[in-house]
């Protein structure tokens, strides 16, 4: 079966490649992206960009590095949580440090579209789109790639203690599982966000909270960012980490982590969609829509799996990491996820779980545990 995805993947980029030949006049072709040479004249006359990235720090600085070589605009990037991006973003209200978003899971692009902090962009290049879902119904984001939420689970240190991996969310509250999970915080990551939203809706909001208050009994750490929990499974600090499973595969063919298990929740589990925005107010506006095109190609997307970063893609011209498609990963068997819910009242249940921990006992005021930094 994994043969035969493989040789459907290469026969759909061989249709793509040769679908792509021809070029439109005024437009200038890169590879397989199609961009009009007014707009790169534009932004390389402001011959600047700013970058707030919340992927991984090697696929930002490649995508940024690629970016400047490529069109001659000088690139300033910084790697912050989706959760800094927001606070961020909000506090300056239209008068933005940067001029884009990179990377991170949609909630919070989502709050920062419903604040009117998103610049809409109909971009060319969203023609590769491959489903409505990967971009915001008035083109404020555009999704690049999906990632399926899960758990990772340090085999040894399991078998060390006679214990068996979880196999549901239920599972994790299990007594035998105490101080052996991290999460990542609710203030900070989008990837906590997306797991609050997602126990909401799977369980219902007075239940999701509760399962949430029953979790942290067994919860060591909420780290900063979404891919902290997998950053320190590998080396046992963590046991059982919870967060994006492509996070997981990086430790294991990148660092050799291969101690690591991958663990789809076996009813069912959501998946980010990772995106890219304008910031409303952006000092460099034709540079920010260079980079959303550039951002919806396959130069810029590709790049990816070359840095450790193999989540699935959502533009039909790009390369499908071999890596997730081998750990059996499958961006299309996921729960439907409630955006408009999630985008309405995020904010309110951030402030919910925080208060229902701090009700329970939790001090959540110790930022050794519920880390900022």
């Amino acid at each position: 079966m994994k043969k035969f995805l493989s040789l459907m993947l290469v026969a759909a980029l061989a249709l793509t490649l040769v679908a792509c030949q021809n070029t439109t006049k005024g437009h200038k072709k890169i590879a397989d992206t199609v961009i009009p040479e007014e707009l790169i004249t534009a932004a390389q006359e402001e011959g600047e960009l700013v970058v707030y990235g919340s992927c991984e720090d090697d696929y930002l600085a490649a995508a940024c590095e690629n970016f400047e070589e490529t069109y001659g605009i000088k690139v300033s990037y910084q790697r912050l949580s989706t959760g800094e991006v927001q606070a961020k973003i909000e506090e300056e209200n239209g008068n933005p440090s940067a001029d884009v978003f990179f990377g991170g899971t949609t909630d919070p692009y989502n709050v920062l579209a419903d604040k009117g902090l998103l610049e809409r962009y109909d971009a060319i290049n969203a023609a590769h789109l491959t489903k409505d879902i990967y971009k915001h119904k008035d083109n404020l984001w555009y999704g690049i790639y999906t990632g399926i939420l899960g758990f990772m689970v340090n085999k040894d240190e399991l078998a060390a203690k006679g214990l068996d991996a979880p196999k549901d969310f239920k599972d994790l509250t299990d007594p035998k599982y105490k101080d052996l999970i991290w999460l990542s915080n609710y203030n900070t990551a989008g990837t906590a966000k997306l797991v609050l939203n997602t126990m909401i809706q799977k369980y219902g909001h007075d239940k999701g909270i509760q399962y949430l208050v029953d979790l942290d009994k067994n919860i060591e750490v909420y780290t900063k960012s979404g891919s902290g929990p997998s950053k320190n499974v590998g080396t046992a600090e963590c046991v059982i980490g919870i967060g994006f499973l492509h996070d997981g595969i990086a430790q294991i063919v990148d660092n050799g982590y291969d101690n690591i298990e991958l663990v789809i929740p076996s009813s069912g589990t959501t998946c980010e969609i990772g995106a890219t925005a304008i910031f409303a107010g952006a000092k460099h506006p034709n540079a920010a829509k260079l980079w959303i095109e550039y951002a919806l190609s396959p130069e810029c997307v590709n790049l990816a799996q070359e840095n450790g970063s193999y989540q699935f893609l959502v533009i039909d011209n790009a390369t499908q990491p071999q890596a997730a498609i081998d750990f059996g990963l499958d961006p299309e068997n996921v729960i439907d996820y409630d955006f408009d819910d999630a985008t309405k009242n995020v904010g309110t249940y951030v402030e919910e779980i925080m208060k229902a921990l701090s009700t329970s006992g939790a001090d959540t005021a110790d930022e050794s545990r519920f880390q900022i930094k």
